[in-house]
């Protein structure tokens, strides 16, 4: 199995920047692919950006040309470089995996808190 940990939440101010990291351990030859999710009170968990082990990335319309999703394989760390922060940015983040012969990202870290407020 993947296990998967997240760090560098906190609080930011509109306009600020603040970068995720997402650590993977375990079975991390399985992995496919890697993304960031969010989810914001009374919401839905929603995508956010997810990036193959090519190094194709796809991210939300809401973070597009604001966020950046980035790996090193060789690591299996995962990054979200998050710029321009909104309040509406503000979420749980969740660092998720897709393994090799898997449908959809079925592996999560348990979150890190995001917050954009003045």
């Amino acid at each position: 199995q993947v296990q998967l940990m997240e760090s560098g939440g906190g609080l930011v101010q509109p306009g600020g920047s603040l970068k995720l990291s997402c650590a993977a351990s375990g079975s991390t030859s399985r992995i496919h692919a890697m993304g960031w999710y969010r989810q914001a009170p009374g919401k839905q968990r929603e995508l956010v950006a997810t990036i193959t082990r090519a190094g194709i990335s796809n991210y939300a319309d809401s973070v597009k040309g604001r966020f950046t999703i980035s790996e090193d394989t060789a690591q299996n760390i995962l990054w979200l470089q998050m710029n321009n922060l909104t309040p509406e940015d503000t979420a749980v983040y969740y660092c998720a995996a897709q393994q090799v012969g898997a449908t959809e990202y079925n592996r999560w870290g348990r979150g890190t808190q995001v917050t954009v407020s003045s």
